[in-house]
């Protein structure tokens, strides 16, 4: 069964740091690019960033970039986001999705895989 799953969200005051984990299985990452994505309440879905599957491409939206850092390790089939200077604009549900990486962005489509997302929430 294909699956992404992430991890690694939860409470964290401000200033705050998370790491987040997004785990493959029934597929191998290493020939897709991956996309982290957030949606707050009341808000719509946008793209945090992103890392290409082979060239080391990345994105960064830029309400994180400085503060968030993507990487993935092929041999254990995962990608992370580490996000550090955590603020309260920062709270909502996190997905990794597998999904079209360039530096201007990310986005997905209709056979794309999501995760079922992980919560972060920033707050004193």
């Amino acid at each position: 069964q294909v699956q992404l799953v992430e991890s690694g969200g939860g409470l964290v005051h401000p200033g705050g740091s998370l790491r987040l984990s997004c785990a493959a299985s029934g597929f191998t990452l290493d020939y897709d690019a991956i996309g982290w994505f957030r949606q707050a309440p009341g808000k719509e879905r946008e793209g945090v960033s992103c890392i290409s599957s082979s060239d080391g491409t990345t994105y960064y939206a830029d309400s994180v970039k400085g503060r968030f850092t993507i990487s993935r390790d092929n041999a254990k089939n995962a990608v992370y986001l580490q996000m550090n200077s955590l603020k309260p604009d920062d709270t909502a549900v996190y997905y990794c999705a597998t999904a079209f990486c360039a530096v201007t962005g990310t986005r997905t489509n209709e056979y794309d895989y999501w995760g079922q997302g992980t919560q972060v929430t920033v707050s004193s």
